[in-house]
């Protein structure tokens, strides 16, 4: 059971009672904590004090009741003050004119007014997910993603494994051509991402991510392309697609391999042709993207096997850019683990400063199967567990490798063993999300929330 802690917490901002009230009542049984506001001031006041996992807020409030404006100022204000953190935008009035001008100022997502409760609940916890995957995985990492003044990216990157992908980093990343990263989960392939698209001339343009993993067939179409109102039972108002959002910058499209086939052609015609038509509609609308992908499974067996389109690899992989695992970066570990300590520190605050010799050498034998993400969520528990200011070997709680004997799982707790059991099976069908979790019984959001959980 998941204490207080553990669970996420959410900033709600509106200057309407009723609509606070409704909001508590339909995020409240999901287990969110809520702290409920009426005001931008309130608003910076709030995360001044405390850190949220995501910040739902209306564009509109009693100042300037129709133009968005105060809302957009207050939203700008919020991303100065924690600039990883998820923003939901909700306005009655605004267009999808202002919606959008809202996502390119860095919203993740919006709602008009009335909302749909399943709509909104799915937005939620979609970027809930992301935001633990941002704070406690890899994506941490973008963070660490600055710029020099000759325009390449500084990158925890020491260790020589590294050094060619930091080259081919500033090689293609000025360029528009389109890059597919490989490597393995939690190794930091948005980190990638980020960085490439930092150093490109699309970098005033937002990155548009897209987990292609967890869309359902069903929304495939309508989340990437958008839809118009009407277009079938419950869309009410047009929606803007992320293809769109990201017109003249890049959209980011992660665990690629794991698209279903039959949905592969629709993807390659948008970027063969850089043509889409929103579900419903027939008018034709031209983008301008850039391409970036990112897989942990084997994408040219997928390819050899006819589970994955030739002709779409090619238009995604211009540039293939591989990123080693952890355990082949190890000069890299003691960098990473003080930049997570140190952000760790501050989120809960804790006056730990750092690591003592016998942790350091405990980090670098450590094998690492679940990289850098693993790595984060080591330092987050280590930080939360310790007594004292230096991190010792105890804190870290690292466990050595487990045989697949009997003996050894029954040895193991239940966290453990559905560890273990998850490990198995990724290796089992290389990394392909979908039937790893058929053959565990899990629904695929349901894995990848224990893959976050247990940083896998």
């Amino acid at each position: 059971m998941s204490t207080a802690e553990s669970k996420p917490r959410i900033l709600i901002a509106d200057d309407q009672d009723d609509v606070l009230a409704a909001l508590r009542l339909l995020l409240k049984p999901e287990g969110f904590i809520l702290d409920c506001v009426s005001s931008p001031q309130a608003v910076l006041s709030a995360l001044e004090h405390r850190e949220y996992d995501l910040l739902l807020m209306d564009l509109n409030y009693t100042r300037d009741t129709t133009s968005g404006q105060e809302g957009l100022d207050l939203m700008s204000r919020a991303q100065s003050i924690d600039a990883a953190l998820p923003i939901v935008v909700m306005t009655a009035w605004g267009s999808v004119e202002l919606a959008v001008d809202a996502m390119r100022r860095g919203a993740r997502d919006f709602i008009q007014k009335p909302w749909e409760n399943v709509r909104l609940l799915a937005i939620v916890r979609t970027q809930l997910q992301l935001s633990a995957a941002l704070r406690r995985g890899a994506r941490l990492e973008a963070e660490n993603c600055l710029l020099q003044g000759d325009s390449r990216p500084v990158m925890i990157a020491e260790a020589p494994s590294m050094q060619p992908v930091l080259d081919m980093i500033a090689r293609v990343g000025p360029s528009d051509a389109n890059v597919l990263i490989t490597g393995e989960p939690g190794a930091g392939k948005e980190v990638v991402a980020r960085t490439l698209h930092a150093i490109s001339e699309r970098s005033s343009q937002p990155m548009v991510a897209v987990n292609m993993g967890g869309l359902a067939e069903g929304v495939f179409e309508s989340e990437l392309f958008g839809h118009v109102k009407g277009a079938f039972t419950d869309a009410k108002t047009d929606r803007v697609g992320r293809f769109e959002l990201a017109h003249q910058g890049a959209i980011f499209l992660d665990e690629i391999a794991n698209l279903p086939f039959n949905l592969q052609a629709k993807l390659l015609r948008v970027l063969e042709t850089g043509e889409l038509e929103r579900v419903g509609s027939s008018r034709t609308r031209q983008v301008d993207v850039r391409v970036i992908s990112a897989t942990n499974a084997p994408i040219h067996q997928e390819c050899a096997a006819g589970r994955f389109r030739q002709d779409l690899l090619f238009r995604l992989n211009t540039i293939e850019i591989h990123l080693p695992p952890l355990r082949e970066r190890k000069q890299d570990i003691p960098l990473l683990a003080a930049r997570h300590l140190g952000h760790m520190a501050r989120r809960y605050r804790k006056p730990v400063s750092g690591f003592d010799p016998a942790a350091l050498q405990a980090m670098l034998d450590h094998a690492w199967p679940g990289n850098v993400r693993e790595l984060n969520h080591v330092v987050e528990r280590a930080v939360l567990m310790t007594r004292d200011t230096l991190i010792r070997p105890a804190d870290l709680a690292l466990r050595p490798a487990r045989d697949d004997s009997a003996g050894s799982l029954q040895e193991m707790s239940i966290e453990e063993v559905e560890t273990f059991l998850i490990r198995k099976a990724l290796a089992r069908f290389d990394g392909n999300i979908s039937q790893a979790a058929s053959a565990l019984g899990l629904s695929r959001s349901a894995l990848y929330r224990r893959i976050h959980r247990f940083g896998l």
